[in-house]
């Protein structure tokens, strides 16, 4: 599932791509291939049954994107922002960067299956292309939506054996960064944009649902309070500190930079002066499938274990 914070990308809007990863970096094995399948099945879908590909060879996603790729699922097209990530680009070597807007280069790509979010426009006319199924964002948990990507594909117990390896190396994760940091010890997770800094919940990419949810690490009660029913919360540059943790994470974007950075504002956060920030790349943690969790999973264990 992927999130993505509008004034940081230039637009107000969420761009949805299901969170929610292969294990090219998680220790976990990676899902295999069931035996080549033929003919339909039919896919509960929200808006009701669709007969589907059992065995899906030219996929179009606008959304759900990285969790069709974490089951080794060939696609054809994929959303820009999909495109735009760098933990995906060797696996879209080829792959369309296409639009709701342009029906005609979904056409040209010849689907056997589109998958979309409800938000996208012209679902019907993408179903006269081919079998679509679109899902509504926050619908399912980032772990939910990837066997819900597994059903619609006809793998579902591979996406079920990722999850349940995923949780238990999380939680054994949690417990040896708990073991360093103290049980109590709080981490905040912050973004920035050229004139904006934000604070995130426990669902909103960037690592929350691994920090959070997976490895039960702590969220000071300022964020707990404020923060977990919107999501994301915008801070002024004086209230930085009163969302700090006891460890920082920093969603940055390559080449963005923000004032607030050389104030004493910042550089008097006691996790800033003690050297407790873990900087992650925006445009690779804002999705929450398998191959963004285990990739994140392996660098917060890895950062985590290695700070003072």
């Amino acid at each position: 599932m992927r999130k993505w914070l509008a004034p940081i990308a230039l637009t107000l809007a969420l761009v949805l791509s299901a969170c929610g990863s292969k294990n090219d970096s998680g220790g976990g094995s990676e899902p295999t291939a069931s035996p080549a399948a033929t003919g339909t099945i039919t896919y509960q879908a929200e808006s009701g049954p669709v007969e589907v590909p059992a065995n899906p060879q030219r996929i179009v996603a606008l959304a759900s994107a990285p969790n069709v790729l974490s089951l080794g699922l060939p696609l054809v097209g994929v959303d820009e922002w999909t495109g735009k990530n760098p933990l995906f680009t060797d696996k879209l070597a080829g792959v369309e960067i296409v639009s709701e807007d342009n029906l005609e280069k979904i056409v040209e790509l010849d689907p056997d299956l589109i998958i979309a979010g409800t938000h996208n426009k012209n679902l019907d006319k993408m179903a006269e292309i081919a079998p679509t199924v679109a899902y509504t964002w926050g619908k399912l948990d980032y772990l939910q939506q990837q066997v819900e990507i597994g059903k619609l594909v006809n793998k579902e117990a591979e996406a079920q054996a990722w999850v349940d390896d995923f949780k238990t190396r999380a939680a054994e994760a949690g417990e040896q960064i708990k073991a360093k940091i103290g049980e109590d010890s709080t981490v905040s997770v912050y973004e920035y944009d050229a004139k904006n800094i934000y604070v995130f919940g426990n669902n909103w990419a960037r690592g929350t649902e691994v920090l959070y949810q997976a490895m039960g690490l702590k969220m000071p009660e300022s964020v707990t309070k404020d923060v977990l029913g919107p999501g994301y919360y915008a801070l002024s540059s004086e209230k930085l500190g009163d969302y700090a943790g006891d460890y920082i994470v920093l969603s940055q974007t390559k080449g963005m930079s923000n004032p607030v950075f050389e104030t004493e504002t910042w550089k008097g956060i006691p996790a800033v002066k003690a050297g407790r920030v873990i900087t992650i790349d925006t445009e690779a943690s804002t999705y929450s499938d398998p191959t963004t969790l285990d990739h994140l999973l392996k660098l917060f264990t890895e950062q985590f274990l290695a700070l003072p």
